[in-house]
């Protein structure tokens, strides 16, 4: 059974625990001859990597990548690669008063209920530290899908954090990196920043919704039925941790809306159709229109919180547990990265199933051929 793989053509298999020696991703079908460096994927890792501000875990994990298969003089060879990454910063000695116990929120008590085996030390297999696989995978799809289609750009932000939304008018692509929290918003960082840092304060936590964008995807990836690119969109993301909700364009707001309302109108522009708006999400049918293809996700607040919780043992006793540790008060900041990772690996992988499939789209409107 494959479940710790994704992907059809370009498939991803991650390995690895919270507090093991290592952990990482071995990725098969990437074309040759993609130009790659640990660097390039590194800088994808850096926006993941915990410890960089007060607002995260304050695990200190250097995060660095290393390719062990697949590459000769800089670029894929088509053949397996094997991405490392060391875990140098564990604690699990933090977890030793939780050993009997389970976490409410938590998959520990799931895990044991399957496997009869607990990895208490900060979750093993379920934990987080899962993601930064997902993201050196994802910075090799990125350098990949620019040799296929190299004006694609994958951009992930926080929309929400707990009750707070940005404002929309306000959007700003530039403001993104320019604070902690990865928000299109100016004025949001700041009030969230003071939001969130009393939470942090009190040992608690908060949900966020985090938006990736995939801009200048070409039209016509994806397929019917089975193999739509938003059926592969949404089970990546609801693959994350904590993640617990997935809508494509309108998502679920389209319930609201009339039919003349959540309608796309199509005009012919100079170079082929162009769309009054984007309920769609750049998606019909399961195959992308050449609009913005947009995806949210929604995470739950972090489990680990020092708010005294009731909860059992593993022999079946009434207890309470509070979760010590390093724990992000807001795991959707270090979601944004993942996000983004989890879209560059289904938009490659797509892509290439087009190739394989099509070569080059069927359907040219407005030729007289």
């Amino acid at each position: 059974m494959s479940i710790n793989s994704f992907g059809h053509l370009f498939r991803v298999t991650t390995w690895g625990e919270s507090h093991g020696p290592a952990l990482g991703a071995t990725v098969d079908g990437c074309p040759p001859n993609v130009p790659i460096t640990p660097d390039m994927i590194q800088h994808w890792l850096e926006k993941r990597k915990p410890g960089q501000n007060k607002f995260t875990t304050q695990r200190r994990e250097a995060d660095e990548v290393r390719i062990l298969s697949g590459t000769f003089e800089g670029v894929t060879t088509g053949t397996p690669i094997q991405l490392m990454i060391e875990n140098t910063d564990q604690r699990s000695k933090d977890y030793g008063d939780i050993k009997e116990k389970f976490r409410p929120g938590h998959a520990d008590i799931t895990y044991f209920q399957k496997y009869g085996i607990r990895d208490y030390r900060g979750g093993g297999r379920s934990s987080a530290r899962e993601t930064a696989s997902r993201v050196a995978a994802g910075g090799l799809a990125r350098e990949a899908i620019k040799t296929i289609a190299p004006d694609v750009q994958i951009t992930g932000y926080m929309v929400q954090m707990g009750p707070h939304q940005i404002d929309r008018a306000a959007f700003d692509w530039d403001q993104i990196e320019q604070n902690p929290f990865w928000v299109p918003d100016a004025k949001a960082a700041v009030d969230w920043a003071e939001y969130l840092d009393g939470l942090r304060k009190s040992g608690s936590s908060v949900g966020a919704i985090i938006e990736v964008t995939a801009r200048n995807v070409p039209a016509g990836i994806g397929a019917p039925v089975y193999g739509k690119l938003d059926t592969d969109l949404a089970a990546a993301m609801m693959s994350i941790n904590a993640v617990k909700g997935v809508e494509i364009g309108e998502g679920m707001s389209a319930a609201m809306l009339t039919g003349e309302l959540n309608a796309d109108e199509i005009f012919m522009g100079p170079n082929g159709p162009e769309y009054s708006s984007n309920h769609s999400g750049g998606i019909l049918g399961g195959i992308s229109t050449g609009q913005d293809i947009v995806v949210r996700f929604a995470v739950k607040p972090t489990s680990s919180i020092l708010t005294t919780r009731k909860t059992i043992t593993k022999s079946g006793e009434e207890t309470e547990i509070i979760t010590k540790g390093r724990h992000d008060p807001c795991v959707g900041i270090r979601a944004v990265p993942v996000g983004e990772a989890m879209m560059a690996c289904v938009i490659l992988d797509h892509l290439l199933l087009h190739r394989g499939q099509i070569g080059k789209n069927q359907g040219l409107i407005g030729s007289k051929k």
